[in-house]
């Protein structure tokens, strides 16, 4: 079933392609495949991305607990934020690169041209979620300490695609690279994938302190 692809805001969608026809204007250099494409580059396919945890947004609180990142569904929602929207910039029918934008004080502004294999991973899982019979809302949805990005398949097609938070029947699919022991492509619903997150994220207890020596006995002395 198709993808109810949101639409990105404006001005983001305006800074990748200024960041396309002028790059001498941007930070950051093209990358090889954009520096090698003939003919034109288009930003397509714009997901947001949300972050699980982290400090909150403006008029947010700097911290967010353990509990507040990986709550189970059904005790309250996870706590995330939307931190950017990514773009595939392809050329004809192929991805060459992704384009990742950021919200800053003066509003949307382009943040850099990347590739790697989460732009390959990222087109399959999409055409996974293509192939599913639910119509989904397609996100993106970063877990920074365990280095993990999952597309995030929303349920509410309608909703904002900048606010909301993972519902237990919505589906996580990781992308590749995944953390060890969590496979790539293997589609789980929230409440079942969250639950192993949160274990990842959880700071193992300290040691223990080493009890202390008992003291040496007394030397005995041999009679004369």
């Amino acid at each position: 079933m198709p993808l109810h692809v949101p639409p990105a805001p404006a001005p983001a969608l305006r800074s990748v392609l200024a960041a396309l026809s002028s790059p001498t204007a941007v930070r950051d250099a093209r990358t090889p495949a954009l520096q090698s494409v003939q003919g034109p580059l288009s930003p397509e396919l714009p997901l947001p991305v949300h972050t699980l945890g982290g400090p909150g947004g403006p008029g947010g609180p700097d911290h967010v607990t353990q509990e507040d990142r990986t709550t189970p569904p059904g005790s309250g929602a996870p706590r995330t934020r939307l931190t950017g929207w990514r773009f595939l910039i392809r050329s004809g029918d192929r991805s060459v690169a992704a384009a990742d934008t950021m919200l800053t004080a003066d509003g949307w502004a382009f943040s850099r041209f990347f590739e790697g294999p989460y732009l390959p991973s990222t087109e399959r899982a999409l055409r996974q979620a293509e192939s599913l019979t639910t119509a989904y809302q397609p996100r993106l949805l970063s877990v920074p300490e365990l280095y993990m990005l999952t597309l995030w398949l929303h349920g509410d097609t309608e909703a904002d695609p900048g606010a909301g938070a993972p519902a237990p029947t919505d589906i996580l699919v990781p992308l590749a690279p995944a953390p060890p022991g969590i496979a790539a492509h293997r589609p789980h619903r929230v409440a079942e994938l969250l639950p192993v997150i949160g274990l990842r994220l959880t700071p193992a207890p300290p040691l223990a302190p080493a009890p202390a020596a008992a003291p040496a006995p007394p030397l005995l002395r041999t009679p004369a």
